[in-house]
Parts: C-alpha cells; sequence; structure tokens
C-alpha cells in the first residue's frame, strides 16, 4: 500500500541551529520551515525532517545517503563547502574518503554536527 507514497526521512537534532546551517549551507538543502518540533528541508519530491530532541545517541551506521553522478565532484564540492569525509580503518578508502563496494558502487561518508552518518553514492559504472 504505502509503496505509491513518497517517504519523509527523519532525523534528530539537539542543536537545532548548528544543524540548520550544516544542512542549508554545507549541503544546499533547501529550507522549508521550523517550528518547535523540527526543521525542515526539501529533499527533490520529497522532506528532511530534523527532530529537536534534548538527548541524542546516533547510530553508527548509515542512517541517510545521496545517489550523485560522480562522487569526485560531490566530494570535492562539499570538502570546499567545510564537510570532512569519514576515514575507517577496515576499509580501503582513496581519495576524499572513497571506498569501492565488491559491487562496483564507491561510496563516501560524512557526519552531520550530532554525529549521524550520512553517504554520498556512486552506482557502480558500467
Amino acid at each position: 500500500m504505502l509503496a505509491a507514497y513518497l517517504p519523509i526521512a527523519f532525523l534528530a537534532t539537539v542543536d537545532a541551529a548548528r544543524s540548520r546551517q550544516f544542512y542549508e549551507t554545507a549541503l544546499g538543502l533547501t529550507f522549508v520551515s521550523e517550528d518547535q518540533f523540527a526543521i525542515v528541508f526539501e529533499l527533490r519530491e520529497s522532506q528532511l525532517r530534523l527532530q529537536k530532541v534534548r538527548e541524542l545517541t546516533p547510530a553508527r551506521h548509515t542512517v541517510l545517503g545521496w545517489a550523485v553522478p560522480s562522487l569526485e565532484i560531490a566530494t570535492k564540492e562539499l570538502e570546499c563547502r567545510g564537510v570532512a569525509f569519514e576515514r575507517y580503518s577496515f576499509l580501503a578508502q582513496g581519495e576524499h574518503g572513497i571506498w569501492t563496494a565488491p559491487s562496483g558502487a564507491r561510496i563516501a561518508w560524512l557526519k552531520d554536527p550530532d554525529g549521524n552518518v550520512l553517504s554520498l553514492t556512486e552506482a557502480r559504472r558500467d
């Protein structure tokens, strides 16, 4: 039944001002609204809602990601905006923290100000 409807992404933040700055300025998302409960950003045809919480223990795994046509271009642009990409000792990552998965997809990870793990993925090139 729900396959016909657009999903809405939810993350949490303990510092709304810092998160709004990061998502709006560093990541370049379009701000929609803010109230006492959440900050809302446009995600193409859907939304990202950053829930305002008092406490947060971020997940240690990826919670939100974007498919990008060129990982090199996307990582370089974000680095110019002050975004740092994660390095994991258990993965063979190249420049900009890019890892090539067994499927051939290429992935880079970053964290938002609350420690939520985000990712960029470039599909396998055939």
